[in-house]
């Protein structure tokens, strides 16, 4: 069993198809919609957290890619810029998942990309502006 974070890119003409919904049915993938940017008759944007046996998920990634949908790991799209940040820590307890933390022995901060949820809580407390998520 394994468990991906994933961002959907959905072309104008797809937004308004059943195409996640065929992820479970025909995948046998569950999933967790974590963000959506839908608008119809244009485009679309979905976070998803994808369970299920890698054999499946990989099918269903290969429908995706068919189907016009486009795919990126989450982590792609979470970005720590260390050369904006000056390791206040401001963001830190604001993160719901601990993905932020200041590493003991340089007292830096630090994203562990496999928490982020890209809540988008860092980006909007950030004073130096250097937490940025990109969809």
């Amino acid at each position: 069993m394994i468990s991906k974070k994933i961002v959907l890119h959905f072309p104008q003409h797809l937004v308004d198809q059943p195409i996640v919904h065929r992820l479970g049915k025909d995948f046998q993938l569950s999933f967790n919609i974590l963000k959506a940017y839908i608008t119809p008759r244009e485009e679309g944007v979905l976070v998803l957290e994808v369970d299920g046996e890698p054999r499946n998920y990989d099918k269903g990634l290969e429908y995706l890619a068919k189907s016009g949908v486009r795919v990126q790991p989450l982590a792609q799209d979470v970005v720590l810029r260390k050369e904006k940040c000056i390791h206040c820590g401001v963001c830190i307890p604001i993160c719901p998942t601990g993905a932020l933390r200041v590493t003991a022995v340089t007292g830096e901060v630090g994203l562990d990309k496999e928490k982020c949820i890209a809540c988008e809580l860092c980006v909007n407390v950030c004073p130096y502006r250097a937490m940025e998520i990109a969809f």
